[in-house]
């Protein structure tokens, strides 16, 4: 699809929404995909008709841990956008059942209009605030809960203390799978203090990022995870995983209890008291 087909579909455009302006842009690299831009910060890369095609590194990283954890179909997105991972997973787990929750009700709705987005039960778009929703779900009624909330650039502190990650166990499924996108700076001082919370939490946590994230070279992305049931020590004990995360354009790594401890700092607490 050309840039003047996209424009006709009228797909490409700048659109108001609850929280400010959304941008859809033809990705000139990738004819027939497009960017989603949210308040000035990109936010979703969408293929129309291939939603297994992920083009964020860290939207791989999650799906291939996701793919080799995850025990049950019950997956809740903790902020939308453009529900790529949600499409991902209803055309990977026909049988799968997404709930996205997205603060702008606008966005869902764009997004649900100009995208091939399947209709509930397989994706669910329901607006609100993500804390408040995940306070809210019955327990035990999810079998994976994936984290990926922002504002701007960074995760609103409620969603990065020990207390959110209890609501998130609680609605857990005792085999569930917690996921988290931490986007953090050189020093990783915001997901040691995510890994240090998670500890408190779940019995088993592990990340997943490439190498110069992992030895604080720069700003990227690490994907976080905690679950009740016990999680590889290593990446040897999950050649499948490990495959697929060294494939990618970016090569991740996995690690396990032992770099999480070793990292860890001070939790963080709903109440400011450090």
């Amino acid at each position: 699809m050309g840039r003047k087909r996209a424009a006709e579909d009228g797909i490409v455009g700048t659109y108001e929404i609850s929280t400010g302006t959304a941008v859809i842009s033809e990705d000139r690299f990738r004819p027939g995909s497009y960017l989603l831009e949210v308040n000035g910060v990109p936010s979703s890369h969408i293929v129309p008709d291939a939603p297994r095609e992920l083009e964020f590194e860290y939207m791989r990283w999650i799906a291939a841990a996701i793919e080799e954890f995850a025990l049950g179909r019950r997956i809740t997105h903790l902020g939308g956008a453009g529900c790529s991972l949600a499409r991902y997973f209803a055309d990977v787990w026909p049988d799968s059942r997404n709930t996205v929750v997205e603060l702008d009700a606008k966005l869902g709705e764009l997004v649900r209009e100009k995208f091939d987005i399947p209709r509930a039960p397989l994706v669910k778009i329901r607006a609100g605030e993500a804390r408040a929703v995940t306070e809210g779900f019955l327990p035990g009624s999810r079998d994976v809960i994936i984290r990926d909330v922002f504002a701007g650039s960074t995760t609103p502190r409620p969603f990065t203390t020990v207390e959110f990650f209890q609501a998130a166990k609680s609605a857990l499924d005792s085999t569930g799978l917690y996921v988290a996108n931490c986007g953090d700076h050189a020093d990783m001082a915001v997901a040691k203090a995510e890994i240090a919370g998670m500890r408190e939490v779940w019995e088993h946590v592990a990340a997943i990022a490439d190498p110069a994230m992992l030895k604080g070279r720069r700003y990227g992305n690490i994907i976080l995870l905690g679950s009740s049931r016990p999680l590889p020590s290593d990446a040897a004990e999950v050649p499948t995983l490990t495959k697929k995360l060294l494939g990618g354009a970016v090569p991740a790594q996995y690690k396990g209890p032992a770099w999480m401890r070793k990292h860890a700092t001070a939790a963080r607490h709903d109440a400011i008291t450090q």
